[in-house]
């Protein structure tokens, strides 16, 4: 399941990318966003593997942001199930998660645009989400440029981040 656009190759997660990928998810500065806390190395690891399985046998899951000409490994674009229950769901969302040294150089929104593209035409969806905490400005603009739609009253207190600073999330949404 290969995905490619014009600077980057979006394929499934390999052996070769676990510790990159587990680096990236274990450093503070990428997952403020995503948990209070660095996310545990067996977490991350049981991620990998079930969102490795989920690409080969539904179709969506986790791919590797691979850099043509660049980096094998410049971070995740995921199409997921969203995992809890809220006024949206159920319901499945694109999202991005990349290392630091990759920020800035639109990797998340070429990729973002390409899985939304496959997304709807291949998977048939009606719909993807995004979603991201209230404070995580950078996500939201790539939503943006995506050109997802913003409605506040879609706005929502995530229930597996109560009592932290990632409970008051925005919801963003997409449509063929």
């Amino acid at each position: 399941m290969i995905i490619e656009t014009p600077r980057l190759r979006l394929r499934p997660l390999t052996d070769a990318d676990m510790e990159p990928y587990l680096a990236m998810a274990a450093d503070p500065d990428v997952t403020r966003y995503v948990s209070p806390t660095p996310i545990p190395r067996a977490s991350a690891e049981a991620a990998a593997t079930h969102y490795r399985r989920l690409l080969e046998t539904k179709g969506y899951g986790y791919w590797a942001i691979e850099v043509n000409g660049g980096a094998s490994f410049a971070g995740i674009i995921l199409l997921q199930n969203v995992k809890f229950t809220a006024a949206f769901t159920p319901a499945i969302e694109v999202g991005w998660l990349l290392p630091r040294e990759h920020w800035g150089n639109g990797y998340a929104t070429e990729g973002g645009r390409a899985v939304l593209d496959y997304a709807f035409t291949t998977l048939k969806l009606d719909e993807v989400v995004a979603l991201t905490a209230a404070s995580n400005i950078p996500s939201q603009r790539v939503m943006q440029r995506l050109g997802m739609t913003h409605d506040p009253h879609d706005d929502f207190d995530h229930p597996h981040a109560l009592g932290t600073s990632l409970q008051r999330c925005v919801l963003y949404r997409s449509h063929p």
